[in-house]
């Protein structure tokens, strides 16, 4: 899947580069439809490498999609938005705001609190690592 992911010019960092063009990410978003099965949808492939590449703000937009077709509640959504919290967290690292990426960082934290075991191809104990290496950073 990364051979395949359309990736832009550049991170986007609010204050420190240009935004991506309004309708750059509408093609990925437009592979999510209500019902579907998330987990083997573009977006949330591309979400996935958007946020392993240091893409976060890119991550948030296309998962927001998802996190929208989700149903609500669900384990699904919750992952989906501790995933967009984590991705958040870590572009405020990125702008150097400590304090809002542990504020995020205990978002996540609630939000797997509630689920165990693998949900959407992800593992919870994983998704609590990069969130503890993301607060590690800070530290």
């Amino acid at each position: 899947m990364p051979d395949q992911v359309p990736w832009p010019p550049h991170a986007y960092v609010p204050g420190q580069s240009a935004r991506h063009p309004e309708r750059w990410f509408d093609a990925i978003k437009t592979t999510v439809t209500p019902g579907a099965d998330m987990q083997h949808t573009r977006a949330w492939a591309v979400g996935l490498a958007y946020l392993e590449a240091g893409y976060f703000w890119e991550c948030h937009e296309v998962l927001e999609a998802v996190w929208m077709a989700l149903p609500n509640p669900s384990p699904e959504r919750d992952v989906t938005q501790a995933v967009i919290q984590l991705a958040n967290a870590r572009l405020k690292h990125k702008m150097g705001r400590p304090r809002a990426v542990m504020r995020l960082c205990d978002k996540v934290d609630t939000l797997l609190a509630r689920h165990s075991g693998v949900i959407l191809g992800l593992d919870m104990h994983q998704i609590a690592e990069w969130t503890e290496e993301t607060r590690s950073e800070v530290k």
